[in-house]
């Protein structure tokens, strides 16, 4: 069932945005520029384009790649925007990257794919229809979208619209999390609809678009208006009616008016957020919450991940990562509604925390995560829990002490690496067995495996799993990758990284800073 916005809605009033079921030439100008500067590389939305070299990196260095598949990270979403010529696709797409501000952004234009003309069509130009489906190499940029859709970096061809022909410089695209497909024809090619996670057509009324052409051509780029009028009678109009028209039957999303439609691109830039904001493991276990990633946490993961990070700064940006872990799982935990009174004599309604709670650590990388809670929750209880590893699969109880009346309470169980979920089934079959509730139990950790979170998931489906990130997976030694190492060494200052610590032994054999 279509959901349509209709314009008589009170501040929607001038808006018209239609979700289809799916989601529940002349030359054609060049992009703006700062649009097309995007293209070169990510765009980080959040800084200036100027601050960006022409790899799309910061400072001078080479950005990781975090949306392909190849380093773990969840395909990117892609977003297709089409329409007809001087309708607003790109302040559409630059409206939409100005809005998303925490993700990386890129640009890939369609006229950036324009086959280069021949010495004959060239004596011929004005009669060549540039907003013909044959007027592009829709195998190349097909190709390009696969790359960039699996994590590669591609090259885009730098067409000059000068001499209609493709330059010798490439613009090289890193993968990004979201993808931007602009072009009058992006939605004619069947393989090409199909890697867009998101369609949108801008449609603005015909004597609009040609209002724009004409000014466009006649003071950019020095035309006369009856040239200009000729060109759009004998090629823009017809291709539009024959060509373009018709792709906005595939649209997901209908903007009226293009880059004057505000609210429609905030409901837009509201449902990318949400889309990406949700990793496809949640999709499948929705027992699964992943914290909404940005750049002070990917930062701070970047430092704890790195094997030269020294002991001490391993625990400064631990402890701010599970802080945050910690913050997100006790808001999974019930509140009640209740009403104090403000200094000022006014009443103030909010809500009252569950206090029937208790913290479980998993000796011993799960201690690293008591002060965060402790931080969190004044005089909570914790409880610990001793498994002993026996080879890869093999998990042995050790020990335990829980409170007594553990039963009457909701359990935060803490472990910072979810790997194989072995330990994590022993875990919560203890709790079990003393009487916690399967739904009572948050499983908070830093890093998940999808094999562990897998195995967890479909042993204890209603057990609430929160996390920060997630991994690609295990190695033949069945370790998170990439992973961090081993927690607890490298966190209680026992790991081998040692010469990244500053250590000495003094004539004692006693360990001391330097």
């Amino acid at each position: 069932m279509a959901v349509q916005i209709l314009p008589t809605l009170s501040k929607l009033a001038d808006v018209e945005v239609e979700f289809l079921d799916q989601y529940m030439g002349s030359t054609s100008r060049p992009v703006d520029d700062e649009v097309l500067d995007a293209t070169t590389g990510v765009h980080y939305s959040a800084l200036r384009l100027e601050e960006l070299n022409m790899n799309g990196s910061v400072s001078g260095e080479d950005q990781p790649t975090t949306s392909g598949v190849e380093n773990g990270h969840q395909e990117p979403f892609v977003i297709g925007v089409a329409g007809g010529a001087s309708s607003g696709k790109s302040t559409v797409c630059k409206m939409i990257i100005d809005q998303l501000r925490d993700q990386r952004v890129v640009v890939v234009t369609q006229e950036s794919f324009y086959y280069g003309l021949s010495d004959e069509e060239l004596v011929h130009v004005h009669d060549y229809n540039f907003d013909h489906p044959d007027a592009f190499d829709t195998e190349l940029l097909l190709s390009c979208m696969e790359n960039l859709k699996h994590g590669k970096a591609v090259d885009i061809p730098n067409y000059n619209f000068k001499t209609y022909k493709s330059v010798a410089s490439a613009r090289k695209v890193n993968p990004s999390d979201v993808i931007i497909l602009e072009g009058i024809l992006v939605f004619h090619d069947s393989r090409v609809r199909d890697l867009m996670n998101m369609k949108i057509f801008v449609d603005t009324d015909a004597d609009v678009r040609l209002t724009r052409r004409i000014r466009r051509d006649t003071i950019e780029k020095g035309r006369d208006i009856k040239t200009v009028l000729d060109q759009y009678s004998k090629f823009v109009k017809p291709a539009f009616e024959d060509f373009i028209l018709p792709t906005k039957k595939y649209a997901d999303i209908i903007i009226p008016r293009g880059g004057d439609n505000d609210v429609a691109i905030d409901l837009i830039v509201q449902h990318i957020r949400t889309k990406l904001g949700q990793h496809d493991l949640c999709k499948v276990h929705p027992n699964l919450y992943v914290i909404q990633t940005t750049y002070q946490i990917r930062g701070m993961h970047t430092i704890i991940r790195d094997a030269a990070t020294t002991t001490h700064d391993f625990i400064f940006y631990a402890d701010r990562l599970i802080r945050l872990v910690v913050e997100h799982g006790l808001g999974h935990l019930p509140f009640k509604e209740k009403q104090v009174i403000t200094p000022t004599g006014s009443v103030y309604t909010g809500v009252e925390f569950s206090k029937r709670l208790c913290g479980i650590s998993v000796i011993r990388s799960g201690e690293s995560m008591e002060n965060a809670l402790r931080a969190c929750c004044k005089g909570i209880k914790i409880g610990k829990i001793l498994i002993h590893r026996e080879g890869d699969n093999g998990k042995q109880l050790i020990y335990h002490n829980v409170p007594k009346d553990i039963a009457n309470r909701h359990v935060l169980l803490l472990d910072p690496i979810l790997g194989t979920g072995n330990s994590a089934v022993q875990a919560i079959s203890l709790l079990l067995k003393k009487g916690v509730q399967e739904t009572n139990i948050i499983f908070l950790n830093l890093i998940s495996a999808p094999q562990g979170v897998h195995v967890v998931s479909k042993r204890f489906p209603r057990v609430k799993i929160v996390t920060s990130e997630i991994d690609f997976g295990l190695n033949d030694d069945f370790r998170v990758i990439p992973g961090m190492g081993e927690f607890g060494d490298r966190y209680f200052g026992t790991d081998d990284y040692q010469s990244s610590t500053p250590f000495f032994c003094d004539e004692k054999n006693r360990v001391r800073l330097l």
